[in-house]
């Protein structure tokens, strides 16, 4: 009884703070983490992290994308999760994506605040910035995999495969030349061959999470580990799907 009473206050003063709009911390962050089962749609906090694999985490992505493209997206209190997550974040993915305003992975994957780590670059490459930046989300932070999330008809790999010079865009896309110049499709090698693009597309998310086990030894040791996955994805722009490698 005493328990159950300790527990109504609390959840009644957690209540009373969010509805005061002031921040408070979804977890204790200085004693013991006990695992505490994800539901969909859960505010992550670091028990609910703990409490995710990396299989658990890619499985949570896909059903985010099925939601998605179904137009099924949860209704969420996103003011509730900025007041939860104001203290402390802990995200359960990581996803290196495109700039291209069709494939924001917050909304891709249907995730809420404080769910995902996103870095986004045209073409969905890393430079050491970006491997910084995820050693830190996986290393530190806990997230139990990394997305690099490709797209169709991606603009930067249409001028990769046509050699647009452009500024600093000209440096950008060699970053993604490798990937054209392993392409293997007949006929035209430029943007004009849709199933060349799509090759080299293809081609560019899985050189990029080769890049990352190579250039990381971070991250490479945490895969080797079990304590990460990095995976390829594909977003579909017609059709709101995700295919993952």
């Amino acid at each position: 009884m005493k328990k159950k009473l300790v527990q109504r206050c609390l959840t009644l003063g957690l209540a009373t703070l969010a509805a005061s709009g002031l921040a408070f911390a979804g977890d204790d962050h200085g004693g013991p983490v006990v695992p505490k089962p994800y539901t969909t749609g859960a505010t992550l906090t670091k028990s609910v992290q703990a409490s995710i694999t990396p299989d658990k985490a890619i499985d949570i992505l896909k059903a985010g994308n099925a939601r998605f493209a179904a137009n099924k997206p949860l209704r969420r209190n996103l003011k509730a999760q900025v007041q939860t997550t104001a203290l402390g974040q802990f995200p359960f993915a990581s996803v290196v994506g495109c700039i291209d305003s069709r494939a924001a992975p917050e909304l891709v994957f249907d995730q809420g605040i404080g769910d995902l780590f996103v870095a986004r670059v045209a073409g969905n490459t890393v430079n050491e910035d970006i491997l910084g930046s995820l050693e830190y989300a996986s290393k530190v932070a806990g997230s139990r995999v990394i997305v690099v999330l490709g797209h169709t008809s991606c603009g930067a790999i249409k001028g990769a495969c046509d050699d647009v010079k452009l500024g600093n865009l000209t440096g950008l896309l060699d970053k993604l030349k490798p990937a054209v110049a392993a392409a293997s499709t007949p006929g035209e090698r430029n943007s004009h061959n849709h199933a060349f693009v799509g090759e080299v597309t293809e081609l560019n998310v899985k050189q990029v999470m080769q890049k990352i086990r190579d250039q990381s030894p971070v991250l490479k040791a945490l895969e080797d580990e079990g304590k990460i996955r990095i995976v390829g994805a594909m977003y579909d722009t017609s059709s709101g799907k995700v295919s993952w490698y």
